[in-house]
């Protein structure tokens, strides 16, 4: 059965979602991850970007071992140097060089001919030849590209040595019969196009994303590149989970599979949702909340008789498991370890005492602590900011017919406690008021939104708020039984983050396939 190839895309095009701005620890998490998931290449980021960008991708390049780590370049010779130091002590570096053919961006963005875009990729080439055994070239917006110009620009990148010709929809423009012609055209007419693998990269403006990926696997490609979700700009890119539970699920039609492990689909999805902020919507194919539960009294009846009445993929595939064994305050720490290591965790000691800790707090609070509970205080863990301000204690009042007031206690710079009082449109807008008055910081709200972690009257709620000062922007978490304490924590948690990147921020540019 032919192998399809993983291109997972998240660290890059998906740190591109609108309000994601994922920090170093953040990326390494979710790289070690990507890794056991299986990928066969992590595209780590756009080095050129920012100092803090090629820093980022020089630390994943160096951390993980069983992956190809690739980094993002313009065909511009300072874009490549930016790669070559940025993937400095991977096992196998890889740049991946783009560069746009479409008529519209030749003439509205490039404002280059034909000739001038063909010559601008093939030096670019040539020069990253010298420095890189694997490269990737992409032809953006190649959707909207006429078919000869772009069988001239992939015959070009096959006979410069490039190793996978990547064939982008960059806006989400075309439909699977479309799509999969070109792959075809490309087998047909392009001399030696056996010597590269072609590559598939679809965004979702029309829903139409992994669709047309599986109309490219079908027309001849050899790797399909995404994200995990789903997330990337816009609407969004492939989701690789999806692709992956395709091929699986209809292997005979397909005739290809992925290598991917695949019981690492749902944590996977979930550590990538925690950690950019990013909710995974109920009913999202494969990794939804819905995606295997079953409310209709038919669709029960159904499932107790024979499962495959309604379901064509098992839930123990993706790593989730059916079963649910509840926590509260009388379980001990044998039982927690238990329930960690049933839901795939193997935590050192510290570590273990730590989250029994957290645990112990919550089920004070909670009648029931369930699976989803345990998995977001263990999650949280990685959320650490250095705290340069933390919440000591909390005091609301509010009143339908009385101003809302918020009274708080801070830890900070300063060896007293920092005491304020300030008054609001609401009670979250009070602590938000007294809290930007405590630390002297003036700092716009640009998003809020809460999340509900588990069920019932008394569950965590999950806070996600994005905070800014002029061009720079940083996101926060905060994790409580009260909501307007998890506000608090999270507006405290993008504040510190926002005073840590102040210090080194140099500016960021985006690159768009």
């Amino acid at each position: 059965m032919r192998k399809i190839y993983i291109f997972d895309t998240t660290l890059r095009d998906g740190e591109q979602s609108p309000g994601v701005n994922l920090n170093t620890r953040e990326k390494l998490e979710i790289a070690y991850q990507l890794e056991r998931l299986g990928i066969d290449r992590m595209e780590a980021g756009f080095p050129a970007a920012s100092p803090g960008d090629l820093a980022a991708v020089n630390a994943v390049a160096r951390a993980v071992k069983n992956v190809t780590v690739i980094g993002l370049s313009r065909s511009r010779e300072t874009d490549i140097d930016a790669v070559r130091e940025a993937l400095q002590g991977a096992q196998d570096p890889c740049i991946h060089l783009f560069l746009a053919t479409s008529p519209i961006h030749r003439q509205h963005k490039l404002r280059m001919d034909k000739g001038q875009v063909l010559e601008t990729a093939q030096a670019a080439i040539r020069y990253a030849k010298k420095y890189f055994p694997k490269l990737e070239f992409s032809l953006e917006d190649a959707g909207r590209t006429e078919l000869d110009f772009m069988a001239e620009v992939v015959g070009m990148a096959v006979r410069e040595g490039a190793n996978v010709i990547n064939i982008p929809d960059t806006v989400g423009y075309l439909n699977p019969a479309e799509y999969g012609a070109i792959f075809k055209y490309l087998k047909e007419n392009v001399p030696d196009i056996d010597r590269v693998q072609l590559s598939a990269h679809c965004h979702n403006d029309l829903g139409m994303a992994t669709a047309n990926t599986l109309a490219a696997i079908q027309n001849g490609a050899d790797q399909i590149e995404g994200t995990i979700n789903g997330i990337g700009e816009r609407a969004g890119n492939t989701a690789i989970e999806e692709v992956a539970m395709a091929l699986e699920t209809r292997s005979e039609y397909f005739g290809a599979k992925t290598s991917l492990v695949l019981s690492e689909i749902s944590r996977t999805s979930r550590l990538v949702s925690k950690l950019t902020g990013m909710v995974v919507p109920g009913n999202k194919a494969i990794v939804g909340a819905n995606a295997f539960a079953h409310e209709s009294g038919i669709h029960q009846d159904g499932m107790l008789k024979e499962k495959t009445t309604y379901e064509i993929m098992t839930p123990e595939t993706i790593g989730l498991k059916e079963s649910k064994l509840v926590l509260g305050k009388h379980s001990g720490r044998h039982a927690f370890r238990d329930k960690l290591s049933d839901l795939g965790y193997d935590l050192p000691e510290d570590e273990l005492n730590a989250a029994f800790s957290k645990f112990k707090e919550l089920a004070d609070k909670k009648k029931e602590v369930s699976d989803e509970d345990i998995l977001a205080l263990l999650e949280a863990r990685l959320l650490d900011t250095p705290e340069i301000y933390s919440l000591r204690t909390l005091y609301v009042t509010y009143g339908n017919e009385a101003t809302p007031t918020a009274k708080l206690v801070l830890s900070g710079p300063p060896q007293e406690p920092i005491v304020a009082e300030a008054e609001g449109n609401g009670s979250v807008d009070a602590i938000y008021n007294a809290i930007d008055q405590a630390t002297g910081e003036e700092v716009k709200l640009d998003d809020y939104s809460i999340k509900s972690v588990s069920q019932g009257k008394d569950a965590q709620g999950e806070v996600h708020v994005i905070l800014s000062q002029g061009i720079v922007a940083a996101a926060g978490r905060g994790l409580s039984t009260d909501i307007l304490e998890a506000s608090a924590r999270a507006y405290l948690d993008a504040l510190n983050k926002l005073i840590e990147k102040r210090k080194t921020y140099t500016g960021r540019e985006n690159a768009h396939l």
